[in-house]
This record gives structure tokens, C-alpha cells and sequence, in this order.
């Protein structure tokens, strides 16, 4: 792994990450990710071999109910509040242009 991050790396992270950063926060950003990446080195002198891998947060797991379809609105009463219908379906605008 690497030690420390320099500001090249920095901007392919943002580039991959499609984010933008001024040039007077890229040092800040900079000294930030070496932190994080000096966290991690520490977390890696650890002894984990006898450590299970975490699956869930809690011995409890998560009993979900049956999904089951019922009908809590009609057609009728779903397009009721709509602002502009027709008699089965709600109406939008029109919002891709096909000349592309």
C-alpha cells in the first residue's frame, strides 16, 4: 500500500470521483488523505487472525415482513389530485428532445 499521496494522485481521485477542487483546498485535501491513509497503516499492524469477520452489526437478525400486494388506491383516486390527466394515465411534460 502506499505511504503517502501526492497531489497527481489527488486529481485522478477527483477525476474519478467527478469532483472539482480549487487550488488552495488541494493541500488541505492533500494532508487529509495522508491522515486517513496513516489510519489505515496503523489498523494494519493489528493482529487480526484470530478475529471473525463481521457479517452483521448485532447477533439479531432482520425479520422483515411478507411482502403481500394490496390496493390502497384506486386508479380513479390516484390521478384525483394529479394537475393534468387524461382518463387513465397522468400527463407530463415532454422533457427528451428527439433531434439529438
Amino acid at each position: 500500500m502506499a505511504t503517502s499521496i501526492d497531489i497527481k494522485t489527488v486529481d485522478e481521485i477527483a477525476h474519478l470521483a467527478r469532483l472539482e477542487f480549487d487550488e488552495q483546498s488541494k493541500p488541505e485535501i492533500l494532508k487529509d488523505m495522508n491522515r486517513m491513509l496513516g489510519f489505515i497503516e496503523k489498523l494494519n499492524e493489528l493482529d487480526t487472525s484470530s478475529v471473525e469477520p463481521l457479517i452483521y452489526m448485532t447477533n439479531e437478525h432482520s425479520i422483515l415482513r411478507e411482502d403481500e400486494a394490496v390496493s390502497s388506491l384506486t386508479q380513479k383516486q390516484a390521478l384525483q389530485n394529479a394537475p393534468k390527466k387524461d382518463s387513465d394515465y397522468f400527463k407530463a411534460p415532454k422533457v427528451i428532445d428527439q433531434n439529438r
